[in-house]
């Protein structure tokens, strides 16, 4: 009889004591969760290429027009770039991993690792990393056709992208612990799409990545700056778009300590909420 695909198979490390092997099976699982990631059609193209495909249809949407102040103007594919990157960290980080899990605690898979030498500790690294991955190379891609099939001048400072690092490490962070904790919310495999994904789209409508976010109402802005994916679509503003675009923004700067502060707490609360509600089977299952 062969083994479940998604348990942990006789090749992998076997069971051993100590933080080290905890490690070496955390990272060993990143490999094999990024396989079976770009082995799924459908995540491939909802999650990975997403916003590449939405990148490319306001680019040409909307390619007669510039955005910003005169002799600041942008193209459209500049302007939507940003948007599209932090998008992309919800999608790969929030949305992903919520379905994910839903999905291997609805057919079983948690249930059969429970029983094998993978601790939780493992298995989220091994998730984490697969998020890591695949958010780190969606960004590239996306910056890659924006800069090469629509001539988007990148950043030169190098202060930029020292920015751009940390606001996509705490923001795929942050997005990913997220995720863990939505996991939970689904009953089942089946119904997870329709629980996460009108979640995940309604964020990205009022978070400025599809809208340009000045332009919505007050109290919108004020119920989407509640959220982490605004603070995250304005950091990568901060990076991609000229200094000018700031006076755009609400507080009229581009509040980088405002962006930890709201992203920390969220972490911090998706932290909690994991702790409290992962369990390889669930209660009412």
């Amino acid at each position: 009889m062969t083994a479940p695909a998604s348990a942990v198979p006789v090749s992998a490390p076997r069971r051993s004591s100590g933080i080290g092997h905890t490690l070496r099976l955390g990272f060993w699982r990143i490999g094999y969760e990024v396989r079976g990631y770009f082995r799924q059609g459908d995540s491939v193209f909802f999650t990975f290429l997403f916003p590449l495909v939405m990148l490319l249809i306001f680019s040409v949407a909307f390619s007669a027009q510039t955005f910003g102040a005169p002799g600041d103007e942008i193209s459209a594919a500049a302007f939507y770039l940003p948007g599209m990157v932090a998008a992309g960290l919800l999608l790969s980080g929030t949305q992903n991993m919520a379905l994910d899990i839903a999905t291997e605690r609805s057919d079983g898979t948690l249930k059969r690792l429970g029983g094998t030498p993978l601790g939780p500790v493992a298995y989220f690294i091994g998730k984490l990393g697969m998020v890591l991955v695949t958010g780190l190379l969606q960004s590239a891609l996306l910056i890659a056709v924006a800069a090469l099939a629509f001539g988007v001048a990148l950043p030169t400072d190098p202060m930029k992208w020292v920015t751009f690092g940390w606001v996509f490490l705490l923001g795929v962070t942050t997005c990913a612990i997220l995720g863990i904790g939505l996991s939970s919310l689904p009953r089942s495999g089946r119904s997870a799409s329709a629980v996460v994904i009108p979640i995940v789209l309604v964020l990205q409508f009022i978070s400025g990545v599809y809208i340009q976010f000045s332009t919505l109402p007050a109290w919108l802005q004020g119920v989407a700056s509640i959220f982490p994916l605004r603070w995250l679509a304005q950091g990568m503003q901060s990076v991609f778009l000229p200094e000018s675009f700031a006076s755009m923004t609400p507080s009229g700067t581009w509040e980088h300590g405002l962006i930890v502060l709201v992203t920390g707490i969220w972490l911090v609360a998706g932290l909690v909420l994991a702790r409290v509600t992962f369990r390889w089977i669930r209660k009412d299952g």
